[in-house]
C-alpha cells in the first residue's frame, strides 16, 4: 500500500508536465502569422463655395460723439441786477433767434440817456452863442478894424472847442443808448441752453459768462478715420487757394437709445487741418441738418448733443470683385482652390480689402472656381480632398461691403 502511494506520488507530477508539454506543442503548431491589412488614407472632407464676381459700394466705419456746430457763452455787456429770466433760459431749454432770455434793471441806463441828451442840448446852446458872438465880432471888425484879425477875435478856437464838446456829448448819448439796449439779452441764434449760472435778483457783472448756448440747426460729429481706410472713400480736401475736392460722401449715423437703434442721414462736409499725431488718423466732420426735428418717424429721438453714434460713410464703387469669408484667406494671402480632380491648389491672390467677416479679392481667382472654406491642418499643395455634396453658400451676405 505504501509502495503504491509512493509510486502514484511520483507519476502524477510527471503526467501533469507531459500533458502541459503536449498542449503547448499543439498551440504552437496551430499558430498562424497575422497578415497586415493595407492602410487606405482617407482624404479630408472640405466645404467649398463658388467664386462669384460682384459690384459693391464700400463703406467706411467710424465712431464719434455728437456736438453742436455753434456754441457760445451768454455774456452781459453791462452790470446790473437781473429783473427777468425767460423760462427758456434753463438747462435743456429751447429758444428762437432774437428771443429775450434775460433783462437787467434799466433805470440807471435810462438816466444815463437823459444826461447825455441834456449834455447835447447844452453843447448846442453854447455853440449857438459862440457863433453869434463871432458874427458880432466880424461886423465890428468890418466897421472899425484894420490889418489882419486874430482867430481869437472871431472866436474860432471857442467854436472848435464847443463843437468837440457837442461831438463828445453825441457819442456819450450813443453809448448810453447802446448800454440801455444791452439791458435786454436776446438769443443770437435758434438753439438750446447747455447750462446757466444766473437767476432772478442776482447782480451780474460786465464780461462774466452767465449761460452756455448752442445752436440746433446743425449737429456735427467728429469721425476719426484710419489712414488705411482713406482710399475707400472720397473725403473732401481743402487747398490754400480755396478749392476743394468736391462734395463729401453721405454718411449714416446710428445710435442706441432706450433699447432701440435709430438712424440719421448726414454728409461729410470737411476734414480737419491736421492728422492726429497720436493716432495718425484723419478726422472727418459729418453734419446732420435739423437734428432736433421729429421727422417722419415720430418715435425717433432727437440727435442730441453728447450722443455716441456709429457712422457708415458711403465709399467708392468697385466692380468685379470676389467676396469671400475671412476663413478662406490664409497666411501670405493664399486661397485654397479645389480643382476638377478634387485636388487642393494654393493660389496667391490680390486682396483689395480685409473686413471684419469677409475679404474682397480683386485678382488671382477666376469666377466659378471652387474655394475651400474649411480649416485644414496641415494643408499640402496638390493633396486630395473630398468635397461635401452640399457646399456652404452665402458666406458674405453681411458686412460693411453691402451691395448698393
Amino acid at each position: 500500500m505504501n509502495r503504491f502511494r509512493l509510486a502514484l506520488m511520483a507519476i502524477l507530477p510527471l503526467s501533469v508536465i507531459v500533458l502541459g508539454a503536449v498542449i503547448a506543442k499543439a498551440l504552437i503548431d496551430s499558430y498562424e502569422e497575422p497578415q497586415p491589412e493595407p492602410v487606405v488614407a482617407q482624404p479630408p472632407v472640405v466645404s467649398v463655395i463658388p467664386a462669384e464676381q460682384v459690384d459693391l459700394t464700400l463703406t467706411v466705419e467710424a465712431e464719434g460723439t455728437v456736438a453742436p456746430r455753434t456754441e457760445s457763452q451768454l455774456v452781459p455787456e453791462i452790470s446790473g441786477r437781473v429783473v427777468e429770466v425767460s423760462q427758456s433760459l434753463a438747462a435743456g431749454g429751447f429758444f428762437g433767434e432774437g428771443d429775450v432770455l434775460l433783462r437787467i434793471e434799466s433805470r440807471v441806463y435810462e438816466l444815463g440817456v437823459t444826461r447825455a441828451k441834456a449834455a447835447i442840448e447844452q453843447a448846442k446852446l453854447r455853440l449857438t452863442t459862440e457863433r453869434q458872438e463871432a458874427e458880432v465880432a466880424r461886423k465890428e471888425w468890418a466897421a472899425l478894424g484894420k490889418g489882419e484879425p486874430s482867430p481869437l477875435l472871431f472866436r474860432e478856437p471857442q467854436i472848435v472847442e464847443v463843437q468837440s464838446s457837442l461831438a463828445a456829448a453825441q457819442a456819450a448819448l450813443a453809448q448810453a443808448e447802446y448800454d440801455l439796449e444791452r439791458t435786454v439779452l436776446r438769443a443770437p441764434f435758434a438753439g438750446r441752453v447747455r447750462s446757466k449760472q444766473v437767476d432772478l435778483g442776482q447782480f451780474v457783472q460786465r464780461g462774466v459768462a452767465i449761460a452756455t448756448l448752442y445752436s440746433v440747426d446743425v449737429a456735427e460729429v467728429r469721425l476719426p478715420i484710419p489712414n488705411a481706410e482713406l482710399e475707400y472713400c472720397n473725403l473732401p480736401l481743402a487747398y490754400r487757394d480755396g478749392s476743394s475736392t468736391g462734395q463729401g460722401p453721405a454718411v449714416k449715423l446710428t445710435a442706441r437709445f432706450a433699447g432701440r437703434d435709430h438712424s440719421w442721414q448726414g454728409r461729410i462736409v470737411r476734414t480737419e487741418g491736421e492728422i492726429d499725431p497720436r493716432t495718425r488718423m484723419v478726422n472727418a466732420i459729418a453734419q446732420v441738418q435739423d437734428p432736433y426735428a421729429r421727422g417722419r418717424n415720430s418715435s425717433r429721438p432727437p440727435l442730441a448733443v453728447g450722443m455716441f453714434v456709429k457712422a457708415e460713410i458711403r465709399g467708392i464703387r468697385v466692380r468685379n470683385v470676389i467676396r469671400l469669408p475671412r476663413t478662406a484667406l490664409h497666411e501670405g494671402d493664399i486661397v485654397f482652390v479645389v480643382d476638377g480632380g478634387s485636388r487642393l491648389r494654393f493660389r496667391p491672390v490680390d486682396v483689395l480689402r480685409r473686413e471684419r467677416e469677409v475679404v474682397l479679392i480683386r485678382g488671382g481667382i477666376e469666377e466659378s472656381e471652387q474655394i475651400c472654406v474649411s480649416p485644414l491642418e496641415p494643408a499640402v499643395n496638390g493633396m486630395a480632398v473630398e468635397v461635401l455634396e452640399s457646399p456652404v453658400t452665402g458666406s458674405a451676405e453681411s458686412g460693411p461691403g453691402e451691395e448698393a
